[in-house]
């Protein structure tokens, strides 16, 4: 045992169930690891089994419907019918196999914050309110009697899932889905006994806790997730930290006043998250957001409630999470996204293995990313997440001579992959150190955990004993003499520089070479580009005192090449103008002077923007020069990451471990 992390480890009760640790998985929906008609499939079986061995103590599996005619989602996302009991039977059995505990999330729906592509029909809510997706929509209000169905549509399904053996049961009362809206003034605006005062607005709520303890009876153990605090400024727009205006929505003094109606209506634990999607940064934290950012909202809970408190909100860096039971400020902790990237967080914390966690990004792409795009739920940094099954990387036989070219995300994860499988692996860098364009973009301190991620590889391949030559560029020649069985070639892209008037200027330097220190920035920057390297710079710029200004060509910022997650692209807008960045596009650069930069709107009216310095961020293009050269010349040759195509870390890693793994 880890003595430093021992308090993580300490058994607790919610109700009657005995949890091993302190650890639990929060939950997260599974679309994409469902049958037609809303059980879980073998995949889900497996990702679930993942985290079990993992070490977790709790899984909440999340999501899954109680009924689907009211609020009527697309076939294919989780509900309960009696056709779960089977699955959801093997789910829990093959979890319980590693002494971990199983809760099921049951939802009453999604109400007005329903994306199309989840749902069918007219959206419903509480009452006749804007509909997220499109405000000249109005939803639908529940009838009496439909809020009735969907009560004892609860009960009814907690005691299927009961009877597949799951230990209890959370509630989906929070992020502004239907059971929020209910909860929420700003969203519930009824005359009848399901609106009024909050104690009226939670009468929804309190009848389904109470028909779910008459139907499988007060030992089945209860969690409520709710938010303490909707951070929203105005319909569809959140509010950042330390930034004032009045909140619309639930604010902490009445979230304190819930938890207290919570705990006496019969709610055997409290989940306490926070935001909606209105606020759409707060429920789903982007790498802007601080580690353990809401933790603190949890610790105001519990010091109201006697009932056990869950935190949540980008715990996964262990010291986080342990500081939260530790000050007191939750009973438990629950991890999303960590679990994703690495579903043996809790063994490694318990082994005095923290350097061998994978860590989470932040950046939303291959969970909630993939999720909006109509794909089943993964992780950038983790290609095996929600397919276990399917994509294990097994031993080779014989082992090969493999070299790699280039030390970015592509190389070393290939490198990983290939040393796991018994390759003999040599990887070559030209730089002095490893990781690529990752060492640039893991200067802001926003971005921090890119640099754990280049951390965790370098460990990696130390332990599995990959040669590393550092400061030495693979060569057609040295592969010519070397004979390696296989090549990667991994080297990267370049940025564009484009060809205007002044480009080669002495004030004006791309994006890595500002990051990375290798120009010196003047006073004001502007940025050419309003991709997310743009953006993220501009940012960067900003909170050290520049004046900074972003012109792009396209009608919107992070408008194209691959799409940025709304929560992460919403955030970063909202950065921006607070860090008062001036944000122009739908314009073109002309030239660039000694003062700065002309440019030319729509209209082809030109103005100077005056600039110390100049950033180029308008794309990068493929390094492809040793790859054509050997194309001819060995057989086993294969191109990975933005040498083949420029993208995101999510891509190359991706691109890496699918080669990788089967060569």
């Amino acid at each position: 045992m880890n003595e430093r992390f021992r308090k993580l480890f300490e058994p607790l009760s919610v109700g009657s169930v005995r949890i091993k640790n302190r650890i639990a998985m929060a939950p997260l929906v599974i679309m994409g690891m469902t049958h037609a008609n809303g059980s879980p499939t073998q995949r889900a079986v497996d990702f679930y089994a993942e985290r079990a061995r993992g070490g977790v103590g709790l899984i909440i599996v999340g999501g899954f419907k109680v009924e689907k005619e009211i609020d009527t989602a697309v076939e294919g996302f989780p509900v309960v019918t009696r056709a779960v009991l089977t699955p959801l039977g093997e789910l829990c059995e093959t979890v319980h196999s590693w002494g971990t505990k199983v809760f099921i999330q049951l939802t009453a729906g999604l109400g007005r914050v329903a994306a199309p592509y989840f749902f069918q029909g007219k959206p419903v809510s509480a009452s006749p309110i804007p509909y997220y997706w499109d405000p000249k929509i109005t939803c639908r209000p529940l009838e009496m009697e439909e809020v009735g169905r969907i009560v004892s549509a609860f009960g009814d399904a907690a005691a299927i899932v009961a009877a597949a053996g799951a230990d209890g049961i959370e509630i989906h009362g929070h992020e502004g889905y239907l059971l929020d809206q209910f909860s929420t003034s700003l969203w519930n605006q009824r005359t009848d006994r399901y609106g009024g005062d909050l104690r009226g607005r939670l009468t929804f709520s309190f009848e389904i806790l109470r028909d779910i303890k008459r139907k499988v009876g007060n030992h089945f153990p209860v969690i409520y997730r709710f938010g303490l605090k909707h951070f929203i400024k105005a319909w569809n727009a959140g509010g950042l930290k330390g930034e004032t205006y009045r909140e619309l929505g639930r604010d902490v003094e009445e979230g304190i006043e819930m938890a207290k109606l919570l705990q006496e209506g019969g709610a055997d634990a409290l989940h306490v998250d926070a935001g909606c999607y209105d606020s759409t940064y707060w429920a789903h934290p982007p790498l802007y957001q601080e580690h353990g950012y809401i933790a603190d909202l949890a610790a105001e809970t519990k010091r109201v409630v006697k009932i056990p408190v869950i935190a949540v909100g980008r715990l996964e860096v262990p010291e986080f999470a342990l500081k939260a039971v530790e000050e007191g400020k939750a009973d438990m902790v629950a991890l999303g996204r960590g679990l994703l990237a690495d579903p043996h967080w809790p063994n490694k914390i318990r082994e005095g293995r923290e350097k061998d966690i994978r860590p989470c990004l932040g950046c939303n792409d291959g969970c909630s990313g993939r999720l909006h795009a109509g794909k089943p739920m993964s992780c950038a940094v983790n290609p095996s997440c929600g397919r276990e099954g399917l994509y294990s990387i097994v031993p080779t036989h014989p082992p090969k001579k493999v070299w790699i070219a280039g030390g970015g995300p592509a190389g070393m994860e290939a490198a990983r992959v290939s040393a796991i499988r018994g390759h003999q692996v040599t990887l070559y860098e030209k730089e002095r150190i490893l990781g690529g364009q990752l060492t640039a973009a893991s200067v802001p301190d926003f971005k921090k955990d890119i640099k754990r991620l280049m951390e965790w590889y370098q460990h990696q391949i130390d332990l599995l004993g990959v040669d590393i030559e550092l400061g030495t560029e693979l060569t057609a020649d040295l592969i010519v003499r070397g004979k390696p069985d296989v090549v990667f070639v991994a080297t990267g892209s370049k940025p564009i520089v484009p060809d205007l008037p002044g480009v080669d200027r002495d004030n004006v330097m791309t994006c890595a070479e500002f990051l990375l220190g290798k120009k010196r920035a003047g006073e004001t920057v502007v940025i050419i580009g309003g991709g997310l390297m743009g953006c993220e710079t501009a940012l960067w710029c900003a909170r050290l005192g520049k004046k900074v200004t972003v012109l792009e060509e396209a009608p919107q910022l992070m408008a194209s090449g691959i799409p940025v997650p709304r929560m992460n692209k919403i955030m970063l807008q909202d950065l921006l103008a607070a860090h008062h960045v001036d944000l122009l596009t739908n314009v073109r650069v002309e030239e660039i002077t000694i003062d700065g930069v002309t440019i030319a709107d729509i209209e082809s009216n030109q103005k100077t923007i005056r600039a110390d310095t100049v950033a180029l961020a308008i794309g990068s293009k493929e390094v492809e020069g040793l790859y054509e050269t050997l194309k001819d010349r060995v057989v086993q040759l294969y191109r990975l990451g933005d040498c083949k195509e420029p993208g995101n870390i999510m891509r190359a890693i991706w691109d890496a471990s699918e080669v990788a793994r089967t060569v």
